[in-house]
């Protein structure tokens, strides 16, 4: 029914530019074993922890991080980075997890647990199947996937790779993993170990060998994810930087037995990052991660696969444009939708160009990337261009003899 009008009236219209969705690049999704507060651990059951407290009052704490990996993480994340949060998941349980004794041993947790999977009767999750839950139980997208100690197991490193490359078919991260100490002792073992595993993924980091920090022992992955949030954290949580060439919080680096040393030289050191593999030196400035290469090289030397940086920032920014322009998902196709898509990349792209945390990037809607059949199924397709800065891995300065500098001994 017609209403008559008279007057002045305000309608509101959409708001035709759309603010970012915020996503933090460097949360990570961490899986291991963890004794409990009271001996009763929360059993593949995602946490969400924003201190070590926190972590304390729903895993509890034990210094064997041998038994106990979650304990590893807690303690290097929060207590020597200072960066938070993490979501963490404990797969040991004391009822199932017993030894010839019949006691409670978390040592008979196997890789198998660690990857997890579902239960064909319930439909729960367990292990790594768990990072699809992360989004919908605490609206955080992981940013990392870490596993200490399981990790070095390829089988398990492996699954985090493919877990890093679509969770929950939309968001991508980067798994961060480690070689074994015990079958790759010596540096030059560890491409062969790499490549034999099958261990080149783009989405992977790999590291060697271990560390430790006065008698603790540590996976350098460990640090690595610690070390990754930290340096985000400095740069507004932007992941355009490489943790390469920055502190670690480290007294040494050693193979399984903390006796056996590793100093590696420049030239060894790399040699492993010529391999796609993430190492400790100690040489200018105390002990620093040294590689800015995924997994994925030298085999494949895409630099949006490759870098380090470059390929968290191209997840990274994939995750915002997907939480960012969800809320349009089921619009009518018309012109003043693609307007509004464009005009907010556009200004997104612009404002992390104008701080130098890309060098440049735009946004396209062009008519051979979406022919009328596709228009016409509700498929619509935006080129997206931008160009996160390289590391400066090799710095080049040409010293040459200039004799025409022998003029200035005359007047």
């Amino acid at each position: 029914m017609s209403t008559y009008a008279h007057g002045v009236y305000v309608y509101e219209q959409p708001t035709s530019l759309l603010p970012p969705r915020r996503v933090s690049a460097a949360i990570p999704f961490v899986v291991g074993t963890a004794p409990g507060p009271d001996g009763n651990p929360p059993v593949n059951e995602p946490r969400l922890c924003f201190s070590y407290d926190e972590f304390v009052e729903n895993f509890g704490y034990s210094s064997e991080f041998d038994k106990y990996t979650l304990c590893e993480f807690a303690r290097v994340f929060f207590g020597l980075y200072n960066v938070a949060p993490a979501v963490f998941v404990n797969v040991f349980n004391p009822k199932k997890h017993k030894d010839e004794n019949g006691n409670s041993d978390p040592l008979q947790v196997t890789s198998l647990d660690i990857i997890g999977g579902i239960d064909p009767e319930t439909n729960k999750k367990t292990g790594l199947e768990l990072i699809s839950e992360v989004f919908p139980r605490f609206r955080l997208v992981p940013g990392l996937i870490a596993c200490p100690k399981f990790s070095r197991d390829p089988a398990v490193a492996v699954v985090m790779s493919a877990k890093a490359e679509r969770i929950n078919g939309l968001f991508r991260a980067i798994a961060v993993a480690d070689l074994p100490t015990d079958q790759v002792d010596q540096y030059s073992k560890a491409p062969g170990f790499k490549n034999d595993n099958g261990l080149t993924d783009e989405d992977l980091i790999l590291c060697w060998p271990k560390v430790k920090l006065g008698d603790e022992v540590h996976h350098l992955s460990t640090h690595l994810c610690g070390l990754i949030a930290s340096v985000d954290a400095k740069n507004e949580d932007i992941p355009f930087k490489s943790p390469s060439n920055e502190r670690i919080n480290v007294t040494g680096a050693c193979l399984d037995d903390p006796e056996k040393e590793v100093w590696l030289s420049l030239e060894e050191a790399n040699y492993l990052n010529g391999n796609g593999i993430v190492t400790a030196l100690n040489f200018v400035g105390g002990w620093k991660a040294w590689g800015n290469r995924t997994a994925a090289y030298p085999g494949i030397t895409d630099p949006k696969d490759t870098f380090i940086p470059v390929r968290r920032m191209f997840s990274w920014f994939g995750n915002e444009i997907v939480l960012t322009f969800w809320q349009r998902v089921d619009y009518p196709i018309r012109r003043r939708l693609i307007e509004t898509v464009m005009d907010s990349l556009n200004i997104r792209l612009n404002g992390l160009a104008a701080r130098e945390f890309i060098l440049g990037g735009r946004v396209e809607f062009r008519p051979e990337e979406n022919p009328t059949t596709d228009l016409i199924d509700g498929i619509i397709t935006f080129h997206v261009f931008m160009t996160p800065p390289t590391p400066a891995r090799e710095m080049k300065f040409l010293l040459e003899f200039d004799p025409a500098y022998f003029q200035k001994l005359f007047k």
